[in-house]
């Protein structure tokens, strides 16, 4: 661990012309979201009706004109009620200056709590499990995507079974190797690819469904509410399943800050919706007029010669699937290190037009080692499916819960209208988690033990931050103090020429590298500035905010403290905030291209104090050692920085 982690009109011409600019970027973001965003629940069609009739399944649905209409009008009115509705239409107006996702969420909840708010701290602890959730889904949807995708070779020639599992692992590779190129590079290359994609599931289905237009019936609710009502114990059992075609929710709303909420909203609405059903009408055609569809309906859509193009197809759009919970991840993880719940991670920004494009390695190849891990271990997508719903429906639920909250304290809802809005959409998420609760002992305890371990990381990560916190302000003293005695009782310490910036976190105390220089080396430089990064709960701060300058009671003694705000998505470089402070306020100029750059160290080790349990004490020291190196992060001149070292007991 080291210093500054952050704690946490025009004229109507003028105007056309720049709506006119606006326009091409707006459509070209629409794109892009398709080929992102839209990935995992556009291609959920794939395997979400035979995983509803699979007769290997636990809890086997029959097939029969009653429940086909059932399920795949259950199937619709989910993807209305918890896509949407939930999320489209209600949880992505919950924003926090753009950025959404679960992580935004906990954000404006914790602000809630500063505020007052009583039950914010509880649902926030929620969000912390929702978001590592979040990271169970992140492993498990590229896995059963391509999986799913690939599996379809074996409709085509069932002799290259074999091969499913050598070519998906060959095809996972390769896409996170992909992913150092940028979020903007992949969406370009992928949205195109995922425009071919609907198209061509909603031409399939179409053409379903003019072989048995009597599946349009199922669009009705009733068709859904008689099939739990009359058929309640085998409807329950298949909203487990049923759960898949609405994967990717979450992952929609985590990466609005990469396409904004309009692209979202528009895309959704205007094609991948559209698509979605029609393929899941035209499949339920298909099976109410041959029962032996049940077995891969999707692509026996289509005829004999257009099953190969279309898996190629397929396995190109749940690669792009696994693109939208990886970029997902990757937000998440940034946001959750910046508000103080993971070390800080090395963050490469992709776009320089577009700030929320980031890249994330060590997430990045850790989900790859994962998603590897699962094809080797489960071989076959319908081996999967049964962990897969319980990430889903219990981030849902949780998203849900918050909004509300959030609805509430933010725009000051009517407690007994939220209730109105807010009962329905929780029965629903609560009955599809009540479902996938029943294959627990069938792989449903995968993603609640990555929850978990996830969860576990991230609050002992924020617990062991506080206990280090608490005893290095302990040692560092008063920093105003400590400029007092060096002005009064200068000893024996000398002036050295030139300037020194000191990396500290708190604004209050004496950094430890500086304290250390005085009273061991007994020097201290002509000109010294004492820096504390602090990262805001909001994504982004503005220009004129960024720098507050504080000269410590005295005008003439060459020392300031300059503290440097930044949002939680922003990349702080030091020597470039540097250079927006005012001289006159620095007490002189700042010779920045030759100043020495200082950065306090802190070794971990176990203590004897009951702070923590030893064990959470070794996983909060292990988890340190995944932070980004500070003089990389901060953009300090290697040959320019020093690192002085201490250690501190947790």
């Amino acid at each position: 661990m080291t210093d500054a982690q952050g704690s946490h009109g025009p004229d109507s011409g003028a105007a056309s012309r720049s709506l006119a600019a606006r326009g091409p970027r707006v459509n070209a973001l629409v794109v892009g979201a398709i080929g992102v965003v839209f990935g995992d629940i556009g291609t959920s069609p794939i395997y979400t009706m035979q995983t509803v009739f699979n007769p290997g399944d636990p809890h086997p649905v029959p097939v029969s004109p009653e429940s086909v209409f059932g399920v795949v009008s259950l199937v619709f009115w989910s993807v209305m009620i918890i896509v949407t509705v939930t999320y489209v239409l209600l949880a992505m107006r919950a924003d926090n200056q753009g950025e959404g996702g679960i992580m935004a969420l906990i954000t404006l909840l914790r602000r809630s709590a500063a505020e007052g708010g009583r039950a914010a701290p509880a649902l926030a602890a929620l969000g912390i499990f929702g978001a590592a959730l979040f990271f169970g889904d992140s492993m498990i949807t590229p896995a059963i995507s391509v999986l799913s995708a690939v599996e379809g070779l074996k409709i085509v020639e069932p002799s290259l079974t074999g091969v499913v599992v050598p070519i998906t692992a060959v095809i996972i590779v390769v896409l996170f190797l992909l992913q150092r190129r940028g979020t903007g590079a992949v969406g370009r290359l992928f949205g195109p690819v995922m425009i071919v994609w609907f198209v061509t599931i909603a031409v399939c289905g179409v053409a379903g469904i003019a072989r048995h237009p009597d599946i349009l019936r199922a669009l009705s609710p009733t068709y859904a509410l008689d099939f739990l009502a009359g058929h309640f114990g085998v409807a329950f059992f298949a909203l487990a399943a049923i759960v898949l075609a609405v994967t990717g929710a979450e992952a929609l709303y985590a990466d609005m800050g990469h396409f904004g909420r309009r692209s979202i909203t528009r895309a959704w609405l205007a094609l991948v919706f559209p698509a979605c059903v029609l393929s899941y009408l035209g499949q339920g055609a298909l099976i109410l007029r041959d029962p032996t569809n049940v077995g891969a309906p999707f692509f026996r859509l289509v005829p004999d010669w257009g099953r190969l193009p279309l898996v190629v197809l397929a396995t190109a759009a749940t690669v792009i699937a696994s693109q939208a919970v990886i970029t997902g991840a990757y937000s998440v993880a940034s946001q959750a290190a910046e508000l103080g719940y993971l070390p800080r991670l090395r963050v490469t920004h992709t776009s320089e037009s577009t700030i929320g494009q980031i890249y994330v390695p060590w997430i990045n190849w850790l989900l790859m080692v994962s998603v590897l891990t699962l094809v080797f271990a489960f071989r076959s997508s319908a081996a999967l499916a049964y962990a897969f719903g319980m990430a889903v429906t219990a981030t849902i639920t949780i998203t849900t819960l918050m909004f509300f909250y959030i609805s509430h304290w933010r725009w000051r809802v009517p407690p007994w209208l939220l209730a109105l809005g807010a009962a329905p959409l929780l029965v629903v998420d609560l009955l599809f988690v009540a479902a996938n609760t029943t294959k627990l002992i069938h792989g449903a305890w995968l993603p609640l033990l990555i929850g978990l371990t996830a969860f576990t990381t991230m609050t002992t990560w924020q617990r062991g931050r506080q206990l280090v916190a608490a005893e290095r302000q302990r040692r560092e003293g008063s920093l105003r103090d400590f400029v007092d005695e060096l002005r009064n009782n200068p000893r024996d310490v000398r002036r050295v020429a030139g300037t020194a910036v000191f990396l500290n976190p708190r604004a209050q105390t004496a950094p430890l590298a500086m304290r250390a220089n005085v009273e061991h080396n007994h020097v201290r430089h002509e000109h010294v500035l004492i820096l504390s990064i602090l990262t805001e709960p909001v994504p982004r701060i503005a220009a004129d905010q960024h720098i507050v300058v504080d000269d410590l009671g005295y005008a003439d003694d060459g020392i300031v403290h300059v503290t440097a705000r930044f949002g939680y998505m922003e990349a702080p470089n030091v020597p470039e905030v540097l250079r927006r402070v005012d001289p006159a306020a620095a007490e002189g100029r700042m010779r920045l291209d030759e100043a020495s750059y200082f950065l306090s160290k802190v070794e971990l080790r176990p203590g004897h104090l009951p702070t923590m349990a030893l064990w959470r004490k070794r996983l909060f020291i292990a988890t340190s050692y995944l932070t980004a190196d500070a003089a990389e992060h901060f953009g300090l001149p290697r040959n320019r920085t020093v690192i002085m070292g201490s250690h501190i007991e947790v």
